[in-house]
């Protein structure tokens, strides 16, 4: 932020009095000239080597001759200063102000001494002061509405002085912090709207209103915006968000997987809007799987993705419309991209497998992850079930006993067991097992009831 202001100062004296002085005989002027003077480089000289105490003595034998002398008020308010003495430092600057408005470098002493104590509001008042002596100020007080809180004041300051004078860092991340409060979003986008309106043909203010929108989750603005762009700059990448919609609504599916291509390629694209695009994408190929490889393709653009599996998720949607192979597809893919074992995506997978009737991929799968996860009760099911259907009853029961014993409070799964225990005695020949663990299941099931 601002740094203080030191200035080498050249001794003026005023007009009048060199004046009146030049209308005087010179044996009468001689004394008090070379008095004041006299003075007044003793102090610059004692200054120079910090001895502060002696250079405000002889300021004030300088007033003594002229007591009505900004400069010399100014000198003194530099030594109290650098001696920290704030108070009266402020008390002598402002004596030059009032002697002299008009001298920038007065205000920026008492600009100084407000800064050093923190005193951000009087800084402010100062500012606005200075500001028509010297514009560039505004920069300080961009700064300065950061420190009183004043953030819709600094937001205003900072979009004129980006209009004015162009943008920069530091603006840029007071900007940041203003905006990651929801309440000045609505400002900036008044803002940007008008921006946009002014200037149709630069792309950032876009960009950027596209960015409060999403983070609004206003998704049809960000198209509404997304379609503005494209009529103004076509070759914009933002500009592809917009495309990709109006090529899936026109049916032309080449030209809104090449825009699709290059909004997830895009490093300035919201993640949230390329799911946005994938997730229709998504819907569109589900009723033209001519373009599965192309969805498959895209995929890819999110193996960095941190937050979201997105093959998983792709899983997810098949099964819930019940297309069992391509939910498995898409469920073996997210596992193998997974860097760790997923427990959610594997019992997914199972109850693909299970309906799918794929009791081998079923029993194995189970059985490994019964080993990584060995308190994890519904591995052991799911194998037990397996082998119950691949008839290698002994390993069912074997199975489900020990994982029998780590099943907490969860009743449907425990009926379950009870079941496939059932089965597998029954597999062995062993009918009072398979009665006694029939006839369990059935007491818990009325017990839900």
């Amino acid at each position: 932020m601002k740094k203080f202001v030191f200035f080498k100062i050249i001794v003026v004296l005023l007009c009048n009095t060199a004046l009146s002085w030049g209308q005087t005989e010179p044996e009468t002027i001689k004394l008090p000239e070379n008095k004041f003077q006299d003075y007044f480089y003793e102090a610059l000289k004692q200054k120079a080597i910090e001895n502060y105490d002696k250079a405000i003595v002889a300021l004030e034998s300088c007033l003594k001759i002229d007591n009505n002398n900004p400069t010399v008020y100014h000198e003194i308010g530099r030594n109290y200063l650098a001696q920290k003495d704030y108070k009266n430092a402020y008390t002598s600057f402002e004596k030059a102000n009032s002697l002299d408005p008009k001298n920038k470098w007065f205000l920026i002493g008492m600009y100084d001494v407000d800064y050093a104590t923190k005193d951000y509001t009087d800084a402010v008042k100062i500012i606005n002061k200075l500001i028509p002596l010297d514009s560039k100020f505004k920069e300080d007080l961009t700064s300065l509405y950061m420190n009183t809180g004043e953030f819709d004041k600094a937001l205003a300051l900072i979009n004129e002085l980006n209009e004015t004078v162009g943008k920069s860092e530091r603006r840029e991340n007071y900007k940041l912090q203003i905006l990651s409060q929801g309440k000045f979003q609505d400002a900036e986008i008044t803002n940007l709207v008008d921006q946009i309106n002014k200037n149709p043909k630069v792309e950032e203010n876009y960009i950027s209103l596209i960015y409060l929108y999403s983070k609004k989750d206003d998704l049809e603005k960000v198209l509404e915006t997304a379609r503005k762009l494209e009529r103004e700059i076509p070759n914009s990448e933002w500009a592809q968000v917009s495309l990709f919609k109006n090529y899936l609504v026109a049916n032309e599916s080449e030209k809104a997987i090449k825009a699709m291509n290059i909004v997830l390629g895009s490093t300035k694209i919201d993640s949230k809007i390329k799911h946005r695009i994938f997730n229709e994408f998504l819907i569109y190929v589900n009723t033209h799987p001519e373009f599965t490889a192309d969805l498959d393709k895209a995929i890819s653009y999110f193996d960095t993705d941190p937050n979201v599996n997105v093959a998983k998720e792709i899983g997810k949607f098949y099964h819930n419309k019940k297309q069992w192979k391509a939910a498995e597809k898409y469920y073996e893919l997210g596992l193998k991209k997974s860097t760790n074992p997923d427990v959610e995506s594997t019992l997914l997978l199972m109850d693909v497998y299970k309906q799918s009737s794929e009791f081998d991929k079923m029993a194995k799968m189970a059985s490994d992850m019964s080993e990584l996860f060995p308190a994890q009760p519904q591995f052991y099911f799911y194998a037990g079930l397996a082998y119950n259907q691949l008839k290698q009853f002994k390993k069912a029961k074997d199975t489900l006993e020990i994982g029998m014993d780590y099943v907490v409070e969860d009743v449907t799964l425990e009926i379950n067991y009870n079941i496939q225990l059932g089965e597998a005695y029954n597999g062995l020949g062993d009918m009072n097992k398979k009665v006694f663990y029939f006839s369990k299941a059935d007491q818990l099931l009325k017990k839900q009831k």
